[in-house]
């Protein structure tokens, strides 16, 4: 079996914790090959990563959860946490452009370039995509929209010039104020997404329900245990809930509603 953690990795001591914990609560519980480990895929095999007939738990985008692995995975649930601009299960995206910049809305930055993570990403690519689709004019609203491949890097091409707004999920901008702040100097929050369901825990469509039950009851004793406080608090984590799948679809309503403003693409 295999677990990772690959959503937010600014604070990868507080996951390996986190996942330590959960560990040993499924080997405690008799479950057998529990990974010693978490995994560390890389962006560019996440959907195969998630797929494997061998995932035990992970973390995807919750986009990915109304497109590439619809019904190809189980949902195990979702965290909620602390950062500004988290409700519950629900996130949303902070726009940040550069702090000399003009803008003070999103309109402003019409015929400008974005940067967004990637073309599956909720919070980079899909979030800015419904905040911009009532604002298109003849099918665009961007000059051009660049894929980074990351909001890191997101970040940077907005602070070097080549980009002028990017959709940083709020999860991922209150890691880099506090692990990584030289990664946000010299930007600033113009606006907000609208809230949506955030990032879903997932595991392999063939892992048995008793397992499935084992990784909820695993993750609600982590969200309460006293001991595991300050891990909780440097991954920003304030508890877990396990969302039926049908709570995503919401997210395909809004790439529906884009395209039919005429914004089928940023």
């Amino acid at each position: 079996m295999i677990a990772s953690l690959p959503m937010y990795v600014s604070h990868p001591a507080g996951s390996a914790a986190l996942w330590q914990y959960l560990a040993g609560y499924l080997r405690q519980a008799g479950v057998a090959d529990v990974p010693t480990e978490l995994d560390i895929p890389t962006n560019a095999d996440l959907t195969q990563h998630w797929l494997r007939p061998d995932l035990l738990l992970s973390q995807c985008c919750g986009y990915q959860m109304v497109d590439a692995l619809e019904q190809r995975v189980q949902l195990v649930g979702a965290f909620h946490y602390t950062a500004p601009g988290c409700a519950g299960t629900h996130y949303s995206s902070h726009l940040v452009c550069r702090s000399d910049d003009s803008g003070r809305a999103l309109a402003d930055f019409r015929g400008r370039v974005a940067a967004y993570n990637s073309a599956d990403s909720q919070s980079g690519y899909h979030s800015l995509r419904s905040m911009a689709a009532p604002l298109a004019l003849d099918g665009r609203f961007f000059a051009r929209a660049m894929a980074s491949g990351a909001h890191i890097a997101s970040l940077a091409l907005v602070r070097s010039g080549a980009a002028d707004i990017a959709a940083i999920d709020c999860i991922s901008y209150a890691q880099f104020q506090r692990y990584q702040p030289e990664v946000l100097q010299g930007t600033r929050i113009v606006g907000r997404t609208a809230s949506v369901p955030g990032t879903a825990l997932v595991t392999a469509l063939n892992t048995p329900p008793a397992l499935l039950a084992l990784l909820r009851q695993g993750l609600q004793q982590a969200m309460a245990d006293p001991a595991l406080a300050g891990t909780r608090a440097s991954l920003l984590l304030g508890g877990f809930e396990a969302v039926p799948a049908s709570a995503y679809q919401v997210l395909r309503d809004l790439d529906r509603q884009a395209t039919a403003l005429g914004l089928a693409q940023l």
